[in-house]
């Protein structure tokens, strides 16, 4: 499936009545394994990408060119339409403009740029700040310029609900619509009567993380034009857990057949998509001697 094909089907997701959880993902056996589970839609979060990569946490240490090509190798191994966290953009309007190249070329269906001021400043603490409402507008105009693919989706982030409040969020919502941008991204929003304000005021769809979702059912935010609903990023977490867990069994002197909690041969082949490989090498490498 190629990359365009890929940003259609996450378009025409948005165009319905639902709202999905997404799969997070975090490389290419993840992402298989959740088309193989008839996930929809995936996503690649800027913690889960910093973990995988660098065994980092988020605090904007992973690159541009690393995350891109982790998105790539995302993107190569399975047919799942997957947004990715692009963050602030990695720098300025201009750098957005190259992140959207980036990641364009990487293949990813859909991308959030956001309005927080980053990476953290000096002094800043633990306290979120948001770039003025011009600069974020800019950036929204730059993603939207820099894109090749009319189908890749670009989606406009803020976290202002939770940081200068709902009125601020809905006047950024309309900004960020009117520079063009697919979906809107609403981190923050805690209640109902916000989904409904923020529904009220923009026509795009929205995605959102957070206690909004525990609010209301998935028709209820389907029907207030939220379409995503992320719900953390579990999977890399469990799998580290899993990881630590079977290392220590081993170190402790447990043999391997006494393990549990391994996939099976049949699973392990089945995400390795060992099938293919099979048939392309009785294809192309010709019959075994002998």
């Amino acid at each position: 499936m190629t990359p365009t094909a890929r940003r259609e089907r996450f378009r025409a997701h948005l165009e319905t009545d639902r709202c999905l959880v997404p799969a997070s993902i975090f490389d290419a056996l993840s992402a298989r394994i959740a088309e193989d589970l008839g996930y929809e839609i995936g996503m690649l979060g800027g913690s889960a990408a910093s973990l995988a990569v660098l065994g980092a946490p988020d605090l904007m240490v992973l690159s541009l060119t690393e995350f891109a090509e982790q998105a790539r190798r995302i993107s190569r191994a399975s047919r799942l339409p997957f947004m990715v966290d692009a963050d602030h953009g990695y720098g300025n309007a201009l750098k957005v403009m190259r992140t959207v190249e980036e990641l364009e070329t990487a293949g990813v269906a859909a991308l959030t740029i956001e309005d927080t001021a980053l990476p953290q400043a000096f002094g800043q603490g633990d306290a979120t700040r948001l770039l003025s409402l011009d600069e974020g507008v800019g950036k929204m105009k730059a993603a939207v310029a820099a894109r090749a693919d009319p189908s890749l989706v670009i989606v406009g982030r803020t976290s202002a609900a939770g940081v200068t409040g709902l009125d601020d969020a809905i006047a950024r919502a309309r900004a960020y619509q009117a520079a063009g941008v697919d979906a809107l991204f609403l981190l923050g929003i805690t209640s109902r009567a916000e989904v409904e304000a923020l529904a009220d005021a923009v026509s795009l769809p929205m995605v959102m993380a957070g206690p909004a979702w525990r609010t209301m059912s998935a028709a209820e935010l389907a029907s207030h034009q939220v379409k995503i609903c992320l719900r953390g990023h579990p999977t890399l977490p469990a799998a580290v857990q899993a990881m630590h867990a079977t290392l220590k069994a081993l170190r402790d002197g447990a043999e391997p057949a006494s393990l549990s909690g391994l996939a099976s041969k049949e699973l392990m082949a089945q995400v390795t998509r060992r099938a293919d490989y099979e048939r392309w090498t009785a294809d192309y490498l010709g019959p075994a001697d002998g």
